[in-house]
């Protein structure tokens, strides 16, 4: 049987220009999953407002991390399809075609998975780059699924997977990074900091399980670690907008340490598994800057998982977990 593995990211804009900003964002902030306010309340807002303010400044962020490649993050989902096509191959397993798509930019779901049929997949597996469930990412994934086939009701059968925040080889991933930065570093900081990315109270509120799998994930990986309470700290990042959205945050978190005389901090974000501008300009730049003028003297932000031998070894794992034998 021929099989079809997407691996599914959140997206990117095409450049780091405010015209593919404001296409990007236009796209992603129209989601409901990503934005429930009634459209009659918020369309005025995105199209009035935001459009026409925040795609400059995004565009500008975007600039301080973009490569010769592209965008960091579809740089990296491209090589952990192909890596992981790689170790299929490896382990003589053959017949799966492994492809990359993004929910918002290109390449888009819909058009990935119109090319696995057009491949003669019989059955496609969707694997969203997201370890924990939230309606704004994995459900989100999926809607654009459902939307494809009611478009094709000739579809190959498709096999959706919606999270693995616990898996052993995605714990077991993370720590191997944390340890690595450890050896690299010369030892640990004062403090771990696990940074997540926020969304609204109100999801929880509703049910969503997006902040429950945070924590646990966080717990695997500090009981991996050895690490006592006191040693790390779970926060959440990327705010937008006014509402309340989890907390503590990690920014004024990390400002707060560094007043209370915390010298020094390690920061990694588990539930990115390949960098990007929340990690690398948000993480990585903004906060390691508002540390430090907070009083701090070390920051160091332990990369993603990206390409890692065992994050690849993980995917591959949880991916075969729903093949067909």
């Amino acid at each position: 049987m021929t099989v079809g593995l997407l691996l599914v990211n959140l997206g990117t804009p095409e450049a780091p220009t405010a015209p593919a900003l404001k296409r990007y964002l236009a796209e992603f902030l129209g989601d409901r999953r990503v934005v429930d306010l009634p459209r009659l309340l918020w369309w005025p807002i995105l199209h009035g407002v935001i459009l026409r303010t925040r795609p400059a400044k995004s565009a500008a962020k975007y600039a301080k991390i973009w490569t010769p490649e592209g965008s960091p993050l579809k740089v990296h989902t491209e090589r952990q399809a192909k890596l992981v096509k790689g170790l299929l191959g490896h382990r003589g397993i053959t017949g799966v075609t492994v492809a990359w798509a993004m929910r918002y930019g290109q390449p888009s779901i819909g058009n990935m998975l119109d090319n696995l049929k057009r491949s003669g997949a019989k059955r496609i597996l969707v694997l969203p780059l997201y370890p924990q469930f939230s309606g704004s990412t994995t459900a989100s994934t999926q809607d654009a699924v459902a939307a494809w086939r009611r478009r094709n009701p000739d579809a190959p059968k498709l096999v959706e997977i919606g999270e693995y925040h616990d898996h052993p080889g995605y714990i077991g991933a993370l720590a191997q990074s944390v340890r690595d930065h450890w050896m690299t570093q010369g030892g640990r900081a004062g403090k771990l900091i696990m940074s997540f990315h926020g969304i609204p109270k109100r999801a929880v509120a509703k049910g969503d399980p997006y902040e429950s799998q945070c924590r646990r994930s966080a717990e695997l990986l500090a009981r991996e670690l050895n690490l006592a309470p006191h040693e790390w700290l779970l926060t959440f990042q990327s705010r937008f907008g006014a509402a309340e959205w989890l907390q503590p945050y990690t920014q004024p978190t990390l400002e707060q340490l560094a007043k209370d005389g915390v010298t020094s901090v390690d920061v990694i974000c588990p539930g990115f598994p390949g960098d990007c501008l929340e990690t690398l300009e948000e993480i990585a730049m903004e906060c390691r800057d508002a540390f430090l003028a907070a009083g701090g003297s070390e920051y160091r932000y332990i990369p993603c998982l990206n390409e890692s031998a065992d994050w690849i070894a993980a995917l591959t794992d949880i991916a075969l977990a729903k093949l067909p034998a």
